[in-house]
C-alpha cells in the first residue's frame, strides 16, 4: 500500500527554520521524481522544490532558492525538506508528492505557520 505521510510543520518565528518529513512506503523514493508544494490560505498550489529520480538533480522557484533545500534518504525511504531564513509568507500547507510516469501520489499535507 502507497503512502506519503507528511510531519515537521509548526509555528515558528521570521527567520526560524524548520525541516519537514516525507516518509513513504509502498516505493523507493530513489525511483520517483518527488516534489514539495505549498498551499497558502486562499491561493493555489505552488511547487517549492523537486528532486529528480536516480540522478537526484534538484529544482527550486526563485521565491526559496537559497533559503529550501530538498533532500532524500534512501535507507529511511523519506524526503526532507529544510526550510531555512523562513517568512510570514512562507505559511502555508505543505504537501509532498511523488510522480512516475502516469503515476501521481499525494501526501495529506502539513501546516507551517510563520508568525511572531
Amino acid at each position: 500500500q502507497v503512502q506519503l505521510v507528511e510531519s515537521g510543520g509548526g509555528l515558528v518565528q521570521p527567520g526560524g527554520s524548520l525541516r519537514l518529513s516525507c516518509a513513504v512506503s509502498g516505493f523507493s523514493v530513489s525511483s520517483y521524481v518527488m516534489r514539495w508544494y505549498r498551499q497558502p490560505p486562499g491561493k493555489g498550489r505552488e511547487l517549492v522544490a523537486q528532486i529528480t529520480n536516480y540522478a537526484g538533480s534538484t529544482s527550486y522557484p526563485v521565491s526559496v532558492k537559497g533559503r529550501f533545500t530538498i533532500s532524500r534518504d534512501g535507507t529511511k525511504n523519506t524526503v526532507y525538506l529544510q526550510m531555512n531564513s523562513l517568512k510570514p509568507e512562507d505559511t502555508a500547507v505543505y504537501y509532498c508528492n511523488a510522480i512516475r510516469f502516469s503515476t501521481d501520489y499525494w501526501g495529506q499535507g502539513t501546516q507551517v505557520t510563520v508568525s511572531s
